[in-house]
């Protein structure tokens, strides 16, 4: 029952962060400019690079974020890690400590309790590789609609509201 809670509680906790993470990058450009005819010709670049982005957040989890200018998330990025790193360690001690113990015991309670730890530490693995690899996702998308701006309502003709947070 308690490596249910456990697991339950585990899950929980990774949910909400990857829910925060993903609403804490939705944001449009604050200027609503009309497009002249002459720009309407001209070939669009993006200002952002999403491969750059994720190669840096591949290097250093959390660049790809400074780069596209979403500093909010590093910290959030990299709490999540060392979080995790910590919540391994701390599992792979209490793995180790039952395994050897269970080898000098042959204890039916410390072959439970390093086969509980085992599986807790390599949850905790799955959780710290989504966690990068939301990174990456983040870092690419998040690049892609840098430039993201909703001109005017095409049917109505006037100007939609734009919205980009800054922190």
């Amino acid at each position: 029952m308690n490596y249910l809670m456990q697991s339950i509680n585990h899950t929980v906790k990774i949910a909400a962060f990857l829910i925060i993470v993903s609403f804490a990058g939705y944001s449009q450009q604050s200027s609503a400019t009309r497009i002249s005819d002459k720009q309407k010709d001209t070939v669009f670049v993006m200002s952002k690079s999403p491969w750059g982005a994720v190669l840096r957040s591949a290097l250093i989890p959390g660049w790809g974020q400074f780069y596209n200018e979403s500093y909010i998330k590093i910290p959030i990025i990299w709490g999540l890690g060392f979080w995790l790193g910590y919540e391994w360690k701390h599992y792979n001690d209490q793995y180790v400590f039952y395994k050897k113990r269970y080898i000098q015991t042959s204890n039916e309670i410390d072959r439970i309790n390093r086969l509980f730890y085992r599986d807790q530490r390599d949850l905790i693995t799955v959780y710290m590789i989504i966690t990068y690899l939301a990174n990456l996702v983040d870092a690419y998308v998040d690049a892609n609609l840098f430039d993201f701006n909703v001109s005017e309502n095409t049917l109505t003709q006037t100007p939609m509201l734009n919205l980009r947070v800054h922190f």
